[in-house]
This record gives structure tokens, sequence and C-alpha cells, in this order.
């Protein structure tokens, strides 16, 4: 009988200490950040820029009360010493407890990538435990991270889903962009010797237009966000962008690529037949000798024939062979370009550093100090690709051919 009295109270009391509505936020208290940007001042301070969710707005169809547009989104701003006195002096202005917890995204200004760097801002990220580290980082290229925040865009109503969806699809299918998290960027910085490569964004436009609602109601819009090139940072400052040819070769090394298009010349035309990757695998490995690093790329591409602009007999093995060589080349052509401008710029974003240590870790604490303007710079790199035609889409003989053929 005791015991059973000792089990009823302890319950009693573990029923009055643990609440489940201790920690309770209620939707009407809080302002739902969507996306975050932050630029430099010209006094040095940080410029925060939030993009705010209007719930009522964005199910309604951007209808107010009053039968008139509103947007989707509402834009607060305010500057500080730091993000956290910048996020509290936002907090002055709107009437809800900001929350962090839904940012998908947070854009930085060029200017303040290039002078200053991210790594300040890495430390806040992660120091936050509301603020989710897989939200997506981009750099604004040649333009402010406020004019990416405050941009209104037509198809999706949320400007911040914009942008994460259009980084997700050209990864996919073209290769010139990648998409990275703040965890991935963390890690970049802290591996050593490595560089780190963050996706651009670009507004397309007049800022000022960019911002109002008239801008959605017309079929091509003045003002667009887009993809734009990668950002390469050296010790968290941003030192170069990477455009077409560099860009897809240096996703192609890190092993990022899903999906591509190659163009190929053919018989004297110019980029006459397209080869759209379906499979690819990029492994690098590393050797030390004599004190010098040696680094080996292998890529292995399986495709199909998307398109061709010349007639061209693809019964034969022959032409096949052919084919499969010259896109060969060409890849090897882009990873080698990729290499070389890495080089150039003395900073390891194709993380040649990282399979020398994990190989050759004894080894390469010598190098390490110097990894980046001393070995990187000259380091002798193997480049072997391996390329196959499987398909040629829904017919065999080419359509041009036989146009040709009745020509005779």
């Amino acid at each position: 009988m005791k015991r059973k009295g000792f089990f009823l109270l302890l319950m009693i009391l573990i029923t009055v200490l643990l609440s489940s509505c201790w920690s309770k936020k209620e939707l009407t208290d809080l302002a739902i950040v969507a996306a975050m940007g932050v630029d430099k001042t010209k006094d040095g301070r940080y410029h925060l820029t939030l993009q705010i969710i209007n719930p009522g707005n964005v199910a309604g169809g951007m209808v107010g009360g009053g039968g008139t547009q509103s947007p989707p989104i509402t834009i607060y701003s305010a500057s500080g010493d730091n993000l956290v006195e910048a996020s509290r002096r936002a907090s002055g202005r709107i009437s809800r407890r900001l929350y962090y917890a839904h940012a998908n995204l947070v854009v930085v200004g060029e200017k303040l990538a290039k002078e200053e760097g991210i790594n300040t801002l890495m430390d806040a990220f992660d120091r936050d435990p509301e603020f989710r580290n897989t939200s997506t980082l981009v750099i604004a290229n040649h333009s402010s991270a406020a004019d990416l925040v405050k941009t209104l865009t037509p198809v999706d109503k949320i400007p911040a889903n914009k942008v994460l969806k259009t980084l997700e699809f050209t990864e996919r299918k073209w290769g010139e962009n990648v998409k990275t998290s703040l965890q991935d960027v963390m890690k970049s910085l802290e591996s050593p010797g490595r560089g780190t490569v963050v996706s651009g964004f670009r507004l397309v436009g007049n800022p000022q237009q960019a911002q109002k609602l008239d801008n959605l109601q017309e079929s091509a819009p003045e003002a667009t966000l887009g993809a734009s090139g990668i950002a390469v940072l050296k010790q968290g400052k941003l030192v170069d962008w990477l455009y077409g040819e560099p860009a897809r070769g240096t996703v192609w090394i890190l092993d990022k690529i899903q999906g591509t298009d190659i163009n190929i010349d053919w018989e004297g035309k110019k980029e006459a037949i397209a080869y759209q990757t379906v499979r690819q695998k990029t492994s690098v490995s590393a050797q030390v000798k004599n004190g010098q690093p040696h680094i080996s790329v292998h890529t292995r591409v399986e495709g199909d024939l998307s398109e061709m602009e010349v007639p061209v007999d693809i019964t034969n093995p022959k032409v096949i062979t052919k084919i499969e060589q010259s896109v060969r080349k060409e890849i090897r052509k882009e990873l080698k370009t990729a290499i070389e401008r890495a080089q150039k710029n003395k900073t390891d974003i194709l993380g040649f550093g990282e399979v020398v240590h994990r190989t050759r870790p004894n080894q390469f604490k010598k190098l390490k100090k110097e990894w980046n303007d001393v070995y990187f710079p000259k380091l002798d790199v193997d480049i072997t690709v391996e390329a196959y035609v499987r398909r040629a889409g829904l017919r065999n003989k080419s359509f041009l051919s036989g146009i040709k053929e009745n020509q005779k």
C-alpha cells in the first residue's frame, strides 16, 4: 500500500513539474524571416535587410483586405556594429518577434565579401541556436544584398524560394552553379589549405523597379533575379568570379555535376552536336614524390545525343567513337581551364589539398602552411576523361540525313 502511494505521489509531482507549453510561440506574435541580406555601410557597420513573410497575402494571392494588391513580403532594415545589434535594432520597427528558424537564404553583399570577408558572419550564424546551418548562402554579384532581398519575383511569391529553386535546378540541368549551405561553407573554411566556392546571384534591371508590384504585372518583368557565376573565396574573402567553362569545370572536379550539355564541333560547323550527360563521376587521387605532390583527376561520363545540326550517320560505330573522342576533348579542356584559373588565383577551391591530407597526412603537414601560395600554383595534374554515348533519342538515323538523301 505504501509503495502504491509513493508511485501515485511521484506521478502527481511529474504532472505538476512537466508542462508542454512552457516554450510556446503564438503565430500571431512571430515575424517569420524568409531571407536575410548583410551589407557593410560606409561607416563600417553591418546593414541587415530582412525579408518577412506576410502569411495572409501569400495565401490570399497578394490581395489585401480593401481589395487592393499587397506584396507577399515586407522588408525591414537596420544597422549595427554586429549582426546581433542590427537584429535587435530591427525589432524596434516590427510589432512581432523576429523568428529565424525558417530563414532558408542568406545573401552577402559583394563589397562586404571582398573587403572584410564572411568569417565573422559565419561565427554569428553558428552560435545562434535558432538559425539553421542548412540555410543556403549566396554572394550578391555586382549588387548589394539589400537589392536582392527586396526584389519581388513572379511565379514564386516568396523571393527566397525563387533563389533556392533556381540554384537547385540550374545545378541539376546546367552545372555552372553550386548550392552551398552555411554548414558547407564553414567546413571548407576550416579545412587546411582549402578555398571556398559560393554561388552568385545578380539583379538584372532597375533595383527600384524590382521592388514594385507593377514589375510583376508584366509578362516580361523589367527587373529579375538570376544565378550568376561562382564566387571564389580565399580565407573567407572574395577574390574572383568564375563564369562559363572555368565555373563548370570547377563544379565537375568537385563531383557536383548532376547534369549538363556539352556542344561539340562537327564537319566544320561550330557546336553542331549536343551531348546531354546522364551519369557522371569524378574521382581525385594524390601522390607525393620527392616532397612534391602530384594529382590525378579521372572523370567518367555517360550521356545521350540530344540534338544535331548537321547530317550524321550515328548507325556507324566509327562515327559514335569519333563523337565520344570529341566529347572527351571538350570536357578535358574545361577541367584544365578550371585548374589553371584556380592556380592563377592561388586558391585551392578544388580540394586537392584535402586529398593530399587524407592520403598522405604526415607529408601534408610539411606543405600545409605554403600550400596555396607555393605548392598548389605549380601542381602537376593529370586529367583522364572517359565519355560514352548510350542513346540517341527517339531515332537512330538523323532527320537531316533523310532530307539530304531525298535531295540527291
